[in-house]
């Protein structure tokens, strides 16, 4: 996860990139801290999303463009437009990429080769 520590990189971030996950904390933040380690594992699963973490400290104004005055807040854009927001306790089932519309679209899920197989194995019989 790329950080990111000048509000025009985020927007120029934002816009050079079809997928992008926005992780916005305070360095207070107790639930931040926590969570992050668990979003970076998600996230690997989702290897055409671009991921940046912001420390809202550090960049007052991303607290006013994505009225993120709470944090965590987690923003996914695609091709510029923010179509997932999750703030404050965020459960790791509901932020599962995954289970969206859109997902299969632009997010083709890793699985590991054993877990294919036995995809294989299902459908052939």
């Amino acid at each position: 996860m790329e950080h990111i520590h000048v509000m025009e990189e985020l927007d120029s971030f934002i816009h050079n990139h079809t997928a992008v996950f926005i992780y916005i904390s305070q360095p207070d933040c107790s639930v931040c801290h926590a969570l992050l380690p668990e979003v970076e594992h998600m996230l690997i699963r989702y290897p055409n999303i671009k991921a940046a973490h912001i420390d809202a400290s550090e960049i007052p104004q991303v607290a006013e463009k994505f009225m993120a005055f709470t944090a965590p807040v987690l923003l996914l854009f695609l091709e510029g437009k923010e179509v997932l927001r999750r703030a404050r306790i965020v459960s790791m089932d509901e932020l599962e990429i995954g289970k969206y519309k859109f997902s299969n679209f632009y997010f083709p899920i890793r699985i590991c080769a054993r877990a294919q197989g036995r995809l294989r194995a299902l459908h052939q019989s």
